[in-house]
């Protein structure tokens, strides 16, 4: 599925997504960029038996990745680089093996030192996962 550009200018879409597609996490759990715009990222995955916990379902990890991915590059479609601070995840629902997860990662306030965001992980039209997401401003993104 190509990756929608929705108002990113050209050289740091394809900055972004070429990053994302070499980034090693994101290969191991398989997750991939769908939808950029600024401010607001959406990424997703497909999870597998290799997801799941003891109890079979997907395991919560892989869903706060999901969402911690989607912020931290809506902060990067800002131009800027910022690393995790604090993640809040409240789980409403769980999640099966094969359905596609969405992570909807928007960013609230971009400060000179603090980044607010939030999140959504979704399973099809199901919220499973709302989450909040504190980053570091770590500087501009030299192009």
């Amino acid at each position: 599925m190509p990756t929608e550009n929705a108002g990113v200018n050209e050289r740091l879409f394809k900055y972004i997504s070429d990053t994302i597609a070499i980034t090693p996490f994101y290969q191991l759990l398989t997750i991939h960029l769908q939808k950029l715009a600024p401010g607001y990222a959406e990424v997703w995955v497909t999870p597998v038996r290799e997801h799941t916990n003891p109890l079979g379902l997907i395991h919560g990890g892989l869903i706060m990745a999901l969402a911690d991915a989607a912020m931290g590059n809506a902060i990067r479609t800002l131009g800027i680089n910022g690393v995790t601070v604090d993640c809040s995840t409240s789980f409403l629902s769980a999640a099966s093996p094969g359905r596609a997860l969405t992570a909807q990662g928007s960013v609230i306030k971009a400060g000179n030192k603090m980044i607010f965001t939030r999140a959504q992980v979704v399973d099809q039209e199901k919220v499973i996962a709302e989450v909040k997401g504190t980053f570091f401003n770590t500087g501009i993104i030299e192009l």
